[in-house]
């Protein structure tokens, strides 16, 4: 049996969750998300709590349940609490501002780069050279910030570019040159 997969959710106050078939409702505070589950897998209530639970021993229920379970507990946390990503801009001249709802970018490109926000994203600056993304799903905050990342990856060598605030970025020596080079004409 996984591990993952028959650990209880704990269902916060103001968290409602409702299950139409394979479809499953998660209700918060934040918002609302909604998921398509895998026919390999049942949800089932209990006091408070959630419970995944496999319809049989073979290899695609096995494979799904843990996921299941991990899919449903990052939903009922994100309507509570919700997600973000913070991103590190660095280099001579690169920021972002916020205009409006949109994020432009200034990157080194002959244009700014205007990113408009999907549905339940939200950006903040905190400085020129901070970026925070917020939303209540995890793997949209996460696609977002992987595409604002993507556009100016940071080199190894200067270390300029996006980052994620934490990234250890392993920098390289540039050129060594010819030692005996200078003078030997």
């Amino acid at each position: 049996m996984s591990r993952i997969g028959r650990l209880p959710i704990q269902l916060p106050k103001g968290v409602d969750v409702t299950v139409t078939g394979r479809t499953l409702k998660v209700k918060g505070p934040k918002g609302e998300l909604t998921r398509t589950l895998h026919p390999a897998v049942d949800i089932t209530r209990e006091d408070g709590t959630v419970l995944v639970k496999r319809k049989d021993d073979s290899r695609i229920a096995r494979a799904v349940h843990g996921l299941s379970r991990t899919l449903l507990a990052n939903m009922v946390k994100g309507v509570t609490a919700g997600y973000f990503k913070d991103l590190e801009i660095s280099g001579t001249g690169y920021r972002a501002q916020l205009a409006g709802k949109k994020l432009q970018l200034a990157l080194g490109f002959s244009h700014p780069v205007e990113i408009d926000p999907p549905a339940g994203i939200t950006f903040a600056t905190e400085t020129p050279q901070k970026v925070r993304v917020n939303g209540i799903d995890k793997e949209v905050v996460g696609e977002v910030a992987a595409k604002i990342r993507g556009l100016r990856v940071p080199d190894p060598y200067k270390a300029k570019g996006v980052k994620y605030a934490g990234e250890v970025i392993r920098r390289k020596a540039g050129k060594a040159g010819k030692v005996g080079a200078k003078g030997a004409a």
